[in-house]
């Protein structure tokens, strides 16, 4: 089983070549739907064809299509076409989104936790050793993350003690 971190849109994903590298002839390649395999009609249709030169099977969970039989093919340039058409009304949707986000004032950024009142307290916790970074941010209702992207280089200065000991244990 090969699973890929990259979006399915972009050709640089190892785990797709590594798996069509262990493909023999007369091998099915199993994937669980069209629109994981590939994003682009063109993709599709490409990596099916050369599956298919090199005597590999193909089919997709999803669909429930096998393009080993001339009726599967069909089914699976039709599938193939609407999963890159879906995807194109999800990007297009997407943007008209943003668009009118951006109309009323919005600029798509997440409101930030970390207020300047959160940060001083947090600043000022720092140095006492007998509190670690999780308790000071459970204290101030924030993430310990938020703690370490708004004070990253407060963290280091401001806690020598508990480095120190550390090192000495």
């Amino acid at each position: 089983m090969f699973a890929d971190k990259k979006s399915g849109k972009t050709a640089l994903r190892p785990e797709l070549k590594a798996c069509h590298s262990l493909l023999d002839v007369g091998d099915t390649l199993m994937v669980p739907s069209l629109d994981r395999y590939g994003r682009s009609l063109q993709d599709l249709i490409n990596m099916a064809a050369e599956l298919r030169e090199h005597g590999i099977g193909f089919t997709s969970l999803h669909e429930n299509l096998d393009t080993t039989t001339p009726g599967g093919r069909l089914v699976f340039y039709v599938f193939a076409a609407l999963a890159e058409f879906i995807r194109e009304l999800i990007v297009q949707g997407t943007h008209e989104g943003l668009a009118a986000a951006r109309a009323r004032g919005r600029v798509g950024e997440r409101p930030t936790v970390a207020t300047e009142e959160i940060i001083k307290a947090a600043r000022d916790l720092l140095p006492d050793p007998g509190r670690s970074i999780t308790s000071i941010a459970k204290l101030l209702n924030v993430s310990p993350g938020t703690l370490y992207n708004h004070i990253p280089t407060d963290l280091r200065e401001l806690r020598p003690v508990s480095r120190q000991l550390r090192a000495s244990t």
